[in-house]
């Protein structure tokens, strides 16, 4: 029985392939190779490393608690950040998959069986307990550098998850910022459909008493329906910001009655402009980081290729306890063991590891290209934003003088209006004129901040 049971092991030996063997007749064997549980990801105590990706400081300079407030609230609610974090454990753990390969790796189970022996009549239970390791020696540190691969991934996952959580903040104070403009823009063409409807109402007595003709007349009620078709559009556009805000921050849609804002006049609009950005700024961007750490991850790939053209060395042992009785089963007379290595060559594999070789140098290259691209896009980006927001600021600065002027007319044209010289008909003229540059102001505004968190964005939160 024993030569029989030695026979078998060597034989599992000269394939490199470490099977249980059991010398009971007619016992089905099943082998199952545990691997061992890995240690999971340390868990944070708190959500502060979220709110360092954001820069919360920087968003608390609006001196706006409600928008402050909402952004905390998205951090922590949004549905695609919380699966961004989700997608970042999985790259942690693919990472502690392949850290299992760099250690042996041991078997083993328990197969009873009521078996009948040649030659006799005899029938009775049998038991075996084969145990077995497997492991392969890296001397060349391949799996090493596979481990550091798949590192590598998870680290570009984090600055994935560091992308999104800024993209986000940004979406967030983008859209709040547009919503508070559209409550003042609806709120300025209210004031101007009204007063299109008085104008309507005057133009009609101007034409009973022959003043004006009924081109006026006609004129007066294309005005009013198209300051009528202006205020639907607004309330349509709040409305689906209303709708996105209310997502982003994870909320249902149909609580956007209860979104709190405060006004686009109570927003702090004194935040200076650079005048240029570093350019160490793009190197903490998180895709120029991931784009470093996929060059680094492409190296790896390429080291891991040339070394799987080599052979590897496999460490194999076995043992195996086997007795008729379950009380004698683990003794040392009914225990086998053995252990032995060998040589891996890979012969021949129609060019598969050279054509996988040249495939990783391929990518290595690509991915190389795509840094360069990364570092040219962060430096526009960048540029970009700046001039958009000093852009903006001068425009608003004119629009702001303009404004000045018109409301100068304006309160001249009132005194003039309250002395009798003016009719209400002229001075309602004269106000629209007014609230229509008042909300191109009220926009240009707006987008001024706005043109900060594009700023924000472009130079990965570090402003």
């Amino acid at each position: 029985m024993k030569k029989i049971l030695t026979l078998a092991i060597l034989i599992s030996f000269s394939y490199l392939n470490i099977l249980p063997v059991m010398a009971i007749n007619n016992t089905d064997s099943n082998t199952k190779v545990k691997q061992s549980i890995f240690r999971k990801k340390p868990k944070k105590d708190s959500n502060q490393y979220k709110f360092d990706y954001i820069n919360l400081e920087w968003w608390k300079s609006f001196n706006d608690e409600l928008l402050t407030g909402y952004i905390e609230k998205a951090i922590l609610n949004n549905h695609d950040l919380r699966a961004s974090s989700f997608m970042t454990q999985e790259y942690y753990q693919a990472m502690k998959m392949q850290f299992s390969q760099e250690l042996p790796q041991i078997g083993g189970n328990f197969s009873p069986a009521y078996v009948k022996s040649p030659g006799t009549s005899h029938s009775d239970w049998a038991f075996a307990v084969p145990l077995y390791a497997y492991y392969e020696v890296d001397f060349l540190l391949k799996n090493r550098d596979k481990t550091k691969s798949a590192k590598k991934s998870w680290e570009a996952s984090l600055q994935d998850e560091r992308a999104a959580h800024i993209s986000i903040a940004s979406a967030v104070g983008t859209t709040y910022l547009n919503i508070i403009k559209m409550d003042k823009l609806i709120s300025l063409q209210e004031e101007i459909v009204s007063m299109r409807s008085d104008l309507l109402e005057l133009e009609k007595l101007r034409y009973d008493e022959g003043i004006s003709s009924s081109l006026d007349v006609s004129q007066s009620e294309k005005g009013l329906i198209l300051a009528q078709n202006d205020l639907i559009e607004l309330k349509k556009v709040h409305h689906k910001l209303l709708t996105q805000f209310a997502v982003l921050i994870g909320e249902s849609p149909e609580n956007i009655d209860s979104i709190e804002r405060k006004s686009i006049d109570e927003i702090s609009n004194n935040m200076e402009i650079p005048s240029e950005i570093s350019t160490e700024v793009i190197t903490n961007r998180p895709d120029y980081k991931k784009s470093e750490i996929m060059i680094q991850k492409a190296g790896l790939d390429v080291r891991v290729a040339k070394k799987d053209l080599l052979p590897s060395i496999i460490i194999g042992g076995a043992g195996i306890f086997n007795a008729t009785e379950l009380a004698h089963l683990f003794t040392t007379k009914n225990m086998l063991s053995g252990i032995g290595a060998g040589i891996q060559p890979t012969l021949f594999t129609g060019g598969r590891k050279m054509a996988n070789l040249k495939l990783k140098k391929a990518s290595y290259e690509r991915i190389l290209e795509n840094y360069y691209q990364t570092n040219l896009t962060a430096i526009q980006e960048v540029n970009d934003s700046l001039f958009v927001l000093k852009s903006d600021d001068e425009r608003y600065e004119q629009l702001v003088k303009q404004y000045e002027i018109e409301n100068d007319s304006y309160n001249m044209n009132m005194d003039r209006y309250n002395e009798g010289v003016l009719s209400k008909y002229d001075i309602l003229r004269y106000r629209e004129s007014l609230l229509v540059i008042e909300k191109q102001l009220e926009a240009y505004k707006t987008d001024r901040i706005i043109g900060f968190i594009g700023l924000y964005k472009a130079t990965g939160s570090q402003i």
